[in-house]
């Protein structure tokens, strides 16, 4: 009996482990690409996936908060920061931090479009628009910028010709990169049902 039990459970398991992986697979699509924080600054070990508790994490905020402290204008602490706060999905505060780096390093286009994210995550879509469009300024080729104006212009403005116009400039920055090809056919597939 207790043999079943074990092999229920591990089915369950596997089950509700390959749910969970279509589901983001599927949500993947949609979901605002974050390109530049991580690779401007790596997750601090310990770190959770976006949207779990900081956790091991707790140490490394300290420490950067207190580096921040003793040297305001710290960069890489500020961004380091602005990233955990990110990755912990604190929206607004990841904004403050990531304008208070931008007034620093106004040409970093990677943290530019991740304040984009997270205006967009407030609910202010101009403002994230507007910011994708500063990101574009500085470096016409950032895929990511342009990405991240799709997914507001087709899922949260709905307006399908204007996404559908910014998803061929994509499709030219970006030839061949899946991400960009699930959304194309995401956005394609809402305007054919349109």
């Amino acid at each position: 009996m207790k043999r079943d039990h074990l092999l229920f459970l591990v089915i369950g398991l596997l089950a509700g482990f390959l749910a969970g992986y279509i589901l983001q697979e599927e949500m993947a699509a949609v979901q605002p690409a974050r390109v530049g924080a991580t690779a401007a600054a790596p997750a601090a070990p310990g770190m959770p996936a976006a949207g779990g508790a900081p956790g091991g994490a707790m140490p490394e905020i300290e420490r950067l908060k207190q580096a921040i402290e003793a040297n305001p204008n710290d960069v890489e602490s500020i961004l380091a920061l602005a990233n955990l706060n990110f990755d912990i999905q604190n929206w607004a505060r990841a904004r403050e931090l990531y304008e208070r780096y931008l007034k620093l390093r106004p040409d970093d286009a990677d943290a530019m479009t991740d304040l984009g994210i997270c205006l967009r995550s407030l609910g202010d879509f101009q403002a994230a628009l507007a910011t994708f469009a500063q990101a574009q300024k500085l470096a016409p080729d950032h895929w990511q910028s342009r990405f991240n104006e799709v997914v507001i212009k087709a899922f949260d403005l709905r307006d399908l010709p204007a996404a559908e116009a910014a998803l061929i400039e994509l499709e030219k920055a970006a030839p061949g990169n899946p991400d960009v090809a699930r959304l194309a056919a995401e956005v394609r597939q809402r305007k054919g049902s349109g």
